[in-house]
């Protein structure tokens, strides 16, 4: 977990997982935190800077891998679910849920959350059935952000097709899609 910048409450602060998703937001006057890769990181950073700095909001920026071919580009994300949790088989056995869908806003795509980098077809196809795009945090961040009842708003930009190639592309689309994610911000926020 990383901290660049000062937290203040009239700013959002920008979530992102690895320094090099951070390296085109840097010039935008904004603290960025930098989580780390996973749920876990992701959780615990969030939580972490939340208890002791109160932003405005959350905005989280990042890579995601596009799970069906017509998904390019930079997407808001309405609702994010929790890919690798068997939610109903918890509830079954213990009468409780805990990996319900989140919804963040009316519009958008919906992201799929698992610590588990996809670069397969075969698991790409599964998970293309119940989303447009996956990632190893946003789950995490929304559900951290949730618990501190702070608003936040979740932007993803497709850096890989999430099959055999996702490794490399996403290693030779990352500095890119930085930059693009900062455009966003720039014309949003």
């Amino acid at each position: 977990m990383q901290l660049h910048g000062r937290i203040s409450p009239d700013q959002p602060l920008l979530v992102v997982a690895l320094e090099l998703e951070a390296v085109g937001l840097r010039g935008l006057g904004l603290p960025i935190l930098v989580t780390g890769a996973g749920k876990v990181n992701a959780a615990v950073a969030v939580a972490t800077i939340v208890a002791a700095n109160r932003p405005r909001a959350l905005i989280n920026l990042g890579t995601a891998g596009g799970l069906k071919d017509h998904i390019d580009g930079t997407h808001m994300v309405s609702t994010v679910i929790e890919h690798d949790v068997d939610d109903a088989a918890i509830h079954a056995l213990a009468d409780v849920h805990t990996s319900l869908p989140i919804n963040l806003a009316r519009e958008g795509m919906i992201l799929a959350t698992g610590d588990r980098f996809i670069a397969d077809p075969a698991h790409r196809a599964l998970l293309a059935v119940v989303a447009d795009m996956v990632d190893m945090e946003g789950y995490a961040i929304a559900k951290a952000a949730a618990a501190a009842g702070i608003e936040l708003t979740m932007v993803k930009q497709v850096s890989d097709r999430a099959d055999e190639s996702a490794s490399t592309s996403w290693v030779e689309a990352v500095t890119n899609c930085s930059y693009q994610l900062a455009m966003w911000v720039r014309e949003h926020v």
